[in-house]
């Protein structure tokens, strides 16, 4: 089972960014108190648990506790920003997202697979 990693610094952030030139990156934003983002959080854990892309890297980010890097990902790769909210990351810019109940397994599938 591949596993998200959480993103917590600027430094983190800005190296992941960097990197999709390279390497794609899948990334949840999570609100820790929203009950439709723990529903894609669900979703997204499932997706990871059955043969997810290999190609990819994936990463989460609480829209709370990490609300200045949240914002941040959002201006670097022009997507305004939602919670919950997924983001596909490749060569700097979002190549697909979706937020709250549109954030399922089936769907993140459907682009990734």
């Amino acid at each position: 089972m591949s596993a998200w990693k959480e993103i917590t610094s600027f430094e983190e952030w800005q190296e992941i960014y960097d990197k999709t030139s390279d390497r794609g990156a899948v990334l949840l934003k999570h609100s820790t108190t929203c009950p439709v983002s723990a529903s894609a959080l669900e979703e997204y854990e499932e997706y990871l648990a059955n043969n997810p892309n290999q190609n990819v890297d994936y990463y989460l980010i609480k829209v709370i506790e990490s609300r200045p890097i949240s914002l941040q990902i959002a201006e670097d790769v022009k997507v305004k920003h939602a919670s919950p909210q997924i983001i596909y990351i490749k060569n700097k810019s979002s190549e697909w997202n979706t937020s709250h109940w549109s954030v399922t397994a089936k769907h993140i599938r459907a682009v990734l697979d």
